[in-house]
């Protein structure tokens, strides 16, 4: 995020009354920092924050980089979902109403019901990294406060809403398609697209691990038969209605620009402002 640079001489001549005012209306026109903001940032919606909690600043750190789709790995703990990739670093201070409901429930409210416009679609992926169907029950008494932003199914059909919460990890799947209405969808696997068993209602998503179906690492050419293995997987989940995502992919500019080329919906890293430069210089697929 740009924010704008304020000189002394201007701001020592106001009272400080004036001064107050002036870093009032800062406070209220970004949604995170106490600052001036001279421009929104731009988001990137094929931008995903693999375990997004692990930066120094959950969440914000990919907001202000730009990214639609964070990750946070949960486990039942309590009554509540603390967040962590395992067991030994749990935190009852990270949990995911603290680093992700909360704050984006604040942000949307400043914001004036949307993240980062109405045009743009913001995901939050929770990982179930305990037992599938016990988490889920604690899952929706913790989302229940937060419905309100949060896209939706009912009879009627899907109701887009500022967050989307996909979950995956130990999905319940069943449980889940079994709800006349729920605020989650599911991030399917290759099994789910081949099949085609569930609608893109349930599951918008397709996700597998990378090493699993190529052996490119990100340096040189692709080869040309994975990428049009690549391209077929896009367009069988596109004509499904679905997006496709990979997780352990290979860390380089030189994959991103591929896969983001290949049309790949969503890329996944770690390295967030890395990811932002090389995909604002791209043009659209």
């Amino acid at each position: 995020m740009v924010h704008a640079k304020m000189h002394l001489d201007p701001l020592m001549a106001l009272s400080m009354q004036s001064l107050k005012k002036v870093l009032l209306i800062g406070s209220l026109l970004t949604p995170w920092h106490g600052w001036i903001c001279a421009q929104v940032v731009s988001p990137l919606p094929r931008a995903h924050a693999h375990n997004d909690y692990e930066h120094e600043r959950p969440l914000e750190d990919a907001l202000d980089a730009g990214f639609c789709s964070v990750e946070a790995d949960v486990f039942a703990v309590d009554g509540a979902l603390w967040v962590a990739h395992d067991r030994i670093h749990l935190d009852p201070k990270r949990t995911l109403t603290s680093l992700y409901l909360d704050p984006l429930q604040k942000l949307i409210q400043q914001q004036g019901g949307v993240v980062y416009d109405h045009k743009t679609a913001f995901y939050l992926m929770i990982d179930f990294k305990s037992e599938g169907a016990s988490t889920y029950e604690i899952c929706q008494q913790v989302i229940q406060p937060y419905r309100y932003i949060l896209s939706y199914v009912n009879a009627e059909g899907f109701h887009q809403g500022p967050v989307t919460i996909v979950i995956s990890g130990n999905r319940p799947i069943d449980l889940i398609e079994n709800q006349t209405e729920r605020w989650v969808f599911v991030d399917g696997r290759l099994s789910d697209m081949k099949s085609n068993q569930k609608p893109s209602s349930l599951i918008p998503w397709v996700s597998e691990n990378w090493k699993n179906h190529f052996s490119w690492d990100g340096t040189g050419v692709m080869p040309e038969a994975e990428v049009k293995a690549l391209r077929r997987w896009i367009d069988q989940a596109h004509d499904q209605g679905r997006k496709v995502r990979f997780w352990a992919t290979p860390e380089t500019e030189n994959f991103w620009r591929t896969a983001y080329q290949a049309g790949l919906d969503f890329l996944n890293t770690d390295q967030l402002l890395a990811m932002r430069q090389v995909l604002l210089s791209l043009p659209s697929p």
